[in-house]
């Protein structure tokens, strides 16, 4: 079982993962209302905007609430109310994200698509957000009982000292929070760019095209962020902060899977950039590949290469040793 200090600075270590792209995202959606497009947005989707807004300032008030909490109520001592404090809080912000992230999408699809496919794709965005951070957690705990994740944990922490090496699970798991960390904020400004970008004189000149090609990307590094926020959302609601090789399986996983989605968006958008300096959609169509090849053998192929190189070695080890 965790210890309580390790607890709570791994739900801090999450709220901090949340609140950075909230921010960026915010700024954003400040930015948005004085674009060139946002007069141009029928009073409605203008209102739906505002209302996003104070979604987001709500999720940045929610977020940044168990920091004043520690210092004030808890005098930067580490209690079993503020860890519950703290899951509480974040347990919460995840909604109104969820909400916010749909209004945006059926605002940036009504304004190329249409209502209905603004309609469509705002709720698949929210439910899908939902599903990610709510959903999937609740079936998971209540499918599976304690005692035997607690057996299968006890299980895998004896075969692990028999042995005798790798690296302690709570190390492995604040290293893939920090790795989330580390791609999260970079997608939410992504996100933000790609959302204002709707809103701009030069959208409105770009090819059809380029256009649905820019509403895919959007979509993908929605996706993206979705992935990324739910380790800190299974954390909490599944694990209740404990650490468990098992959320460390399910949060590596979580990481890689969004890695595929946010390879797909960057280079949507690149071929949308490429396509309006050059014109030719063909180069523009070979640049975006090349760029996709290069971040997916990077990423995968280079690192299962490495992972297949150590498993040899492994097993041409072993065989030695029992020879």
């Amino acid at each position: 079982m965790a210890e309580l200090k390790d607890k709570i600075q791994n739900a801090l270590d999450e709220g901090r993962m949340l609140v950075l792209g909230s921010q960026v995202l915010l700024g954003f959606q400040f930015r948005s209302v004085f674009e060139h497009g946002f007069d141009k947005l029928p009073h409605s989707s203008q209102y739906l905007k505002l209302c996003g807004l104070a979604l987001l300032l709500l999720v940045i008030g929610l977020l940044i609430a168990p920091g004043a909490h520690h210092r004030i109520a808890e005098d930067g001592e580490d209690t079993e109310r503020q860890h519950r404090f703290t899951t509480v809080v974040m347990d919460w912000a995840l909604l109104p994200f969820a909400l916010a992230i749909g209004i945006d999408l059926y605002v940036a699809f009504k304004m190329t698509l249409g209502q209905t496919a603004g309609i469509m794709a705002g709720l698949a965005g929210t439910l899908f957000a939902l599903f990610f951070w709510y959903g999937l957690e609740l079936m998971r705990k209540s499918g599976h009982r304690h005692e035997s994740r607690e057996a299968w944990e006890m299980g895998s922490a004896e075969k692990s000292a028999g042995e005798g090496g790798g690296s302690k699970v709570k190390d492995k798991i604040k290293h893939v929070l920090t790795e989330a960390r580390v791609v999260l904020p970079g997608a939410q400004a992504l996100l933000g760019f790609q959302f204002i970008t709707m809103f701009t004189e030069a959208f409105e000149k770009l090819p059809v095209a380029s256009k649905y090609v820019h509403l895919a990307s959007l979509s993908l590094v929605g996706v993206t962020i979705v992935l990324l926020m739910t380790p800190a959302a299974y954390h909490r609601i599944v694990e209740e902060g404990e650490e468990t090789e098992h959320f460390h399986r399910f949060a590596s996983r979580v990481l890689i899977a969004a890695m595929i989605p946010l390879a797909l968006g960057i280079c949507g958008d690149f071929f949308i950039v490429m396509r309006k300096v050059i014109v030719s959609s063909t180069y523009s169509l070979v640049a975006a590949a090349v760029m996709l090849l290069f971040f997916y053998s990077l990423w995968f192929g280079l690192t299962i290469y490495r992972r297949k190189q150590l498993w040899l070695k492994v097993k041409t080890y072993e065989a030695r040793s029992d020879s």
